[in-house]
């Protein structure tokens, strides 16, 4: 391990020298002579000077000079392919994507790591264009696709399932496996090919044929390689564990079991993370416990669990089923605030006054006993609709459901002053019969129960964020930055266009600008086009080491506390919490997890996009065959999008759609004024 840090640091020294600016470009030869390399070391050398170029932290010229990318205007980056064979880059070091032409990509296919070189700067509205020099690292060496036999058999293509992807993959006949034409299959890639010759490969799973049922999803599962089942290690490592929680784990704990408390979930819902307790003080003011599931205590750090969680990252909600974090033993058993039975807890009890100032807090390990297992129906049903059969069933904690209804109205107010932006879209709700097959979508109902879990959630977000950076702890942040100059100018163009206008000082907007556009178009025709846009324009939220505010929520400090679960931000912000109220957070150990802290966040995140972007996809799949049996049916809908080519169009189920622009001037479709007059067009048909 010494030997290797001490490689390490020649290889950064290396590094550090050819950047500096009394440089000048020298061969490898003359390089070994000016650092005074000794012959015994020449062949370590050597090898330094290969993983840094295959890194592409320094370049070599045609004439064998060694130079740093920057020198010579490059860096490094992640390619974004195109089906028409053009792509993007996205710099390393962050900013605009970089467009590269199709002759200009150097056979470079999605996710690849690159080094590239700019050619013409960003202006006028145009990004900026450039060239891959070249291909650093392979992003993908499996792929999921459809197989199509080759016209004289044997052989066959995959048409890949990501169409990012803009080259089929040649299957030779020995490496099909035996698959057949319409077999979805995963694919290895054996040779990535050449600008005008395909990459080759090995089919090594037959997923099944494309209309069998259930292949779809597991299609998806494989192309984000997803893992279903845990490792057999971590199945032996928990075994231990017990169902219950034992007498000496409940020692040296808060004892918060006469605590009237309860949990507020989704009918089914089985990860329960989160506990909510409430009562009136004698001053008026309200003390709100938030009961967060203690996972840390049972997943121990640099155990075989943990190395699978975070290699995992979250858990994943796909339309049929949960990829989960956590074995169920734990999600659904140990971990879960189940009803009626003790459980470990990290609780952050605050008092918050009339205004929804939080006063004091205190943040402490508990034990807790949740009195009742509510969901979002029925708190909505006692509090809107005084359901008497509910009424009575629930009579011991109506008033506290009173009191919470109270507290989300004066946090959500406070919110709201402050200029927090609420995008308040429908998410799909896809029923599927037992053969996977869709037979309903619609609008998951949002109400004042789940507004009111979110309120309470967001306080103690930000009570725990703002905490732990006056503390100086090592530390994960939800961080979300404001919107760069190039969205938001497209943004302000867009609204200028249906007659709204965002404010700015000193060329930046405050959320409550942002905030004031959404309310007034609200209850309006173009509400949702409007709040749409307003989304696309936001950057993505994500976890830093660093604080540096949450954009959208108008908040200066923020993190993930409240689901550790089902996310391991969550889970390592726990640690860090529980080292503090120990008093392990010595300097030495700080420094330690302060180092570790940026890498994470970045992995993290990257998780966060593939979770997302695996439920994005079995959501769509679900939506295309829902909607397969009714072309030709007319519907109202929403416009939900405009782009150059065409907009897209919503229906109250949620499903999305587009209508091509070559298809606008038929008499088919009908467009309300403000629209029309967007388009620029002057007949109210077209």
């Amino acid at each position: 391990m010494e030997e290797i840090d001490i490689l390490q640091q020649r290889k950064e020294r290396i590094q550090a020298y050819i950047e500096s600016e009394n440089y000048i470009p020298l061969k490898r030869k003359e390089l070994r002579t000016v650092l005074s390399v000794p012959a015994e070391d020449r062949e370590a050398f050597e090898l330094l000077i290969a993983e840094l170029l295959d890194e592409g932290r320094i370049f070599e010229t045609k004439k064998g000079k060694l130079v740093s990318p920057k020198e010579l205007q490059m860096a490094t980056g992640s390619f974004i392919g195109h089906a028409r064979g053009f792509g993007f880059v996205t710099p390393d070091e962050g900013g605009e994507d970089i467009f590269i032409p199709a002759s200009e990509t150097a056979g470079a296919m999605q996710k690849d790591k690159v080094l590239y070189k700019i050619l013409h700067p960003a202006g006028r509205g145009k990004k900026a264009d450039g060239v891959i020099i070249k291909i650093l690292e392979r992003g993908q060496q499996r792929l999921v696709g459809l197989f199509e036999a080759g016209k004289k058999g044997g052989y066959g293509f995959v048409v890949a399932d990501d169409k990012k992807i803009a080259k089929d993959i040649f299957i030779s006949r020995e490496n099909t496996k035996g698959a057949v034409t319409g077999h979805k299959v995963v694919v290895e890639i054996t040779d990535y090919g050449e600008d005008r010759r395909n990459p080759e490969g090995r089919v090594v799973e037959i997923l099944g044929h494309v209309n069998d049922p259930g292949v779809d999803i597991l299609s998806v599962i494989r192309r984000y390689e997803l893992d279903v089942e845990f490792p057999e290690e971590v199945y032996k490592e928990i075994e231990a564990i017990g169902t219950e929680v034992s007498e000496k784990d409940k020692a040296n704990r808060e004892d918060l079991r006469d605590l009237l408390t309860i949990t507020i979930d989704g009918e089914d819902a089985k990860d329960l993370d989160d506990a909510i307790s409430l009562r009136k003080l004698e001053n008026g003011h309200f003390e709100l416990g938030v009961h967060i599931a203690d996972v840390s205590h049972y997943v121990q750090e640099y155990t075989e669990l943990d190395k699978e969680a975070y290699a995992r990252g979250t858990s994943v909600y796909l339309v049929d089923r949960v990829i989960p974090m956590l074995p169920h033993k734990l999600s659904n058993g140990i971990c879960s605030l189940n009803p009626h039975v003790d459980r470990l807890a990290l609780s952050c009890i605050m008092e918050i006054d009339r205004k929804g100032e939080v006063l004091s807090h205190c943040i402490t390990e508990s034990v807790i006993y949740s009195n009742y297992r509510m969901t979002y129906t029925a708190v909505r049903e006692i509090l809107e609709d005084g359901t008497p059969a509910l009424l009575e069933e629930y009579q011991e904690i109506l008033p506290m459901l009173e009191q919470m209804e109270e507290l989300r109205q004066i946090l959500g107010e406070k919110r709201k002053k402050r200029g927090s932006v609420n995008f308040d879209l429908p998410e799909s709700k896809i029923i599927l019969d037992e053969n996977g097959k869709p037979v309903d979508i619609k609008p998951y109902e949002r109400s004042i129960s789940t507004n009111m879990i979110e309120e309470f959630m967001l306080v103690c977000n930000e009570t725990v964020a703002e905490n732990s950076f006056w503390q100086e702890m090592p530390f994960l942040y939800r961080s979300h930055q404001e919107p760069d100059e190039e969205k938001l100018e497209k943004m302000e163009q867009f609204l200028r266009g249906f007659g709204y206008h965002l404010r700015k000082k000193d060329g930046e907007i405050h959320p409550r600008e942002v905030q004031k556009v959404l309310q007034a178009a609200e209850g309006s025709d173009e509400e949702r086009i409007i709040t749409r846009m307003v989304l696309r324009s936001m950057m993505q939220a994500r976890y830093t080491a660093d604080n540096t505010g949450h954009f959208g929520l108008a908040a200066k400090y923020y993190c993930h506390f409240t689901s550790p679960i089902r996310r391991y931000p969550d889970l390592e912000i726990h640690r860090m919490i529980k080292k503090m109220l120990h008093g392990e957070l010595d300097e030495k150990t700080s420094m330690k997890y302060r180092q570790k802290m940026p890498d994470m966040a970045k992995h993290c995140s990257k998780r966060e996009r593939i979770a997302d972007d695996a439920e994005r996809d079995t959501d769509d799949l679900k939506k295309v065959e829902f909607m397969a049996d009714k072309i030709g049916e007319v519907y109202e809908g929403i416009i939900s999008g405009v782009t150059n080519w065409g907009i897209y169009v919503e229906l109250p189920n949620t499903v999305e759609g587009m209508i091509a622009l070559a298809n606008l001037d038929d008499d088919y479709y009908e467009f309300d004024e403000k629209t029309m007059q967007v388009f620029g067009r002057h007949s109210k048909k077209s």
